[in-house]
Formats: C-alpha cells, structure tokens, sequence
C-alpha cells in the first residue's frame, strides 16, 4: 500500500511519522525550509511521553513519487483547488483521495440522495477544481482530530488527540476505508470508519464556524470567548442557524449548542488557527468554515442572520489585513 501526504504541515507530518515509524511506504509533499529539514535531517516528532525522528520520503514535485494507492490530503482548504493538477502524477486508476480538510467538505452533496444531489459548492471548490479534476468517486472523507504544530522546520509538535474519523459519502464500508483504517491503526493511530460521516463533521464544524472567526475577531481564547456572556450569545447563535441547516440536509446532533460551547471553553487558553493565522499573516480559511454554511443557508432556504454578520466582519478584518482574496 503506497500512501502520499500531500500538504506535510502539522497534521500531515505528525500522520506521516506515525505511518513512517509503522514501516507503511508512505511519502509527503512538502516546500521550503520544512522540507530540505526532512531530506537532510528526518521529520521528527515530539510527544508527551518522548520524542522521535523518522526518515521520511519527501518531495515538492508529485512526479518524483508517481501514482499511490491514497493520496491524504492534509492542507488548509483555499489551498487544494489551486493544486489540484499538480497532484496528476500521483493519480492512477485506483488511486483513493482522502479529504483530511476542514470544513463542509467540496464532496458534500456526492452520494447524499434527494433534491441536492450532485450539488457543487462555490465557496470550497471554486471552478469545480476538485470536482472535475479528481472526480467524487475517488474521495474518502476524513475528519481530522488531532491538534499538532510546526514548531520549526522539519519538527512537529503533538498536542492532542489521535482520531481520523473515515467515512464512504454513501456511508458504505468499503474495502479501500477499511484497508485505510487498518493501516492507521497499526500506526497507532484511531481511524474508526463511519456510516455517518457528514454527522461528525457537523460537530467538528460547530466549533470552527463560530469560533475560530469570534476569537480572530476579539483575539479571546477559547476559555473566553466560551465563557464572556456576549461572544458566547454571538457563538450560539451561529451553531443554532448551522444546526437548522444540517438538520434539513438530514444530520442528526449527538450533542446540543450548549455541551459544544462549554467543549470549546474546557480546552482552556487555546488560540484558533484562524487567529494564529492573521496573526502570522498567512491567508485565513473563511470560506470553507464560514462562507460555506451561508452558501448552505442559501441551498436550504435557510436565514443566517449571525452567520452573516460575523462573516462579513471576519472578511473585512482578513482583507484589510490582505489575507482574503475571495
């Protein structure tokens, strides 16, 4: 089984250790000082309980490693569709892409049944890049758990959390999800494959929607902004439009608006990746975490009234910073 990591950042190299220290024939994509670090010295990874430095495979050119049986997508979402025909070479026949993406996913409305079927989603897949260049067929969602960081080049630092949740978009158990899960699991990893995918990725998406735009907004870390009685009116209000929302399109909720928050407020003084992101002036994701539940509003005829008032917020904050280009 060959696996190619494309997008070897924090979740990706802390994923390619593992597998690479399972002895999996796994490769990452990679750029600059990340990756001559891990052609010259290994990726290492450190850990509560230790650490470790792994040789790993690692390119910027796809075509120096050619087709694999999964390519893992690990990248923030505005950056895939732009890459999309740089990945060819390592498409073949039988290739799987695994969307290990934040947000709504671009394969959302693949195989979900209903009035929306086959529904493309502007605000995560512009043009329909992954739509038509990988086709839907191919995907393998994933809803990534684990908080890691890249602390300098070619060294990942783990912080939480070890669940890739892997789910067919027709909820099916398929032999390549399976195949997929053992392969993580015997890299330590949890990689239990849902019939319900689209749930947990609503769950997932309760928190990033509201927030990772609150905080980069207030700059409140999560202990705050869970707990100051506005952000947190402000934050259920946004999870309860998403709700009415998902809820249409057939999720149901393992938990309510409430337990949600108070999740957020107990990882304590956490800073969001969209925060962390304007703060380091690298381009923030709205789109795919807040843009696509108003695009979804719209699909539902659905009112986001808080939605859209933090969206329109949040983009202007990220323009004006030059970190959002729509």
């Amino acid at each position: 089984m060959k696996i190619c990591i494309f997008g070897a950042g924090a979740i990706g190299g802390y994923m390619g250790v593992k597998l690479a220290q399972a002895g999996a024939e796994v490769s990452l994509v990679a750029r600059g000082p990340h990756l001559k670090a891990m052609k010259e010295h290994g990726l290492r990874l450190i850990e509560e309980d230790g650490e470790v430095t792994v040789p790993v495979t690692a390119a910027e050119d796809p075509a120096e490693l050619g087709p694999q049986d999964y390519v893992i997508v690990t990248l923030k979402a505005h950056s895939v569709p732009p890459v999309v025909p740089k990945m060819a070479p390592l498409i073949g026949e039988h290739t799987t892409i695994v969307s290990g993406v934040n947000g709504v996913p671009w394969w959302y409305f693949h195989k979900i049944g209903g009035p929306l079927e086959g529904t493309r989603l502007a605000s995560v897949d512009p043009g329909d890049a992954q739509w038509n260049g990988f086709g839907p067929d191919r995907v393998l969602g994933c809803v990534v758990y684990p908080a890691a960081e890249v602390t300098e080049p070619g060294v990942i630092k783990h912080i939480e959390g070890n669940r890739f949740s892997l789910g067919e978009p027709d909820g099916s158990k398929s032999e390549r999800a399976v195949a997929l899960s053992q392969a993580l699991s015997a890299a330590g990893l949890k990689a239990p494959v849902r019939p319900r995918l689209r749930d947990e990725i609503w769950v997932k998406l309760w928190g990033n929607l509201s927030f990772n735009p609150i905080s980069a907004l207030t700059h409140a870390t999560l202990d705050v902004l869970c707990t100051d009685p506005g952000t947190r009116a402000v934050a259920r209000g946004m999870m309860l439009e998403a709700q009415e929302i998902a809820e249409k399109l057939g999720v149901k909720f393992p938990i309510d608006v409430e337990k949600r928050i108070d999740g957020g407020a107990a990882v304590g003084a956490h800073r969001t990746s969209m925060w962390q992101d304007l703060d380091m002036g690298r381009p923030m994701e709205i789109d795919a975490l807040v843009g696509s539940v108003q695009e979804l509003g719209r699909l539902t005829e659905t009112p986001t009234p808080t939605i859209d008032t933090v969206l329109a917020l949040v983009t202007l904050r990220a323009r004006m910073a030059g970190l959002y280009h729509g």
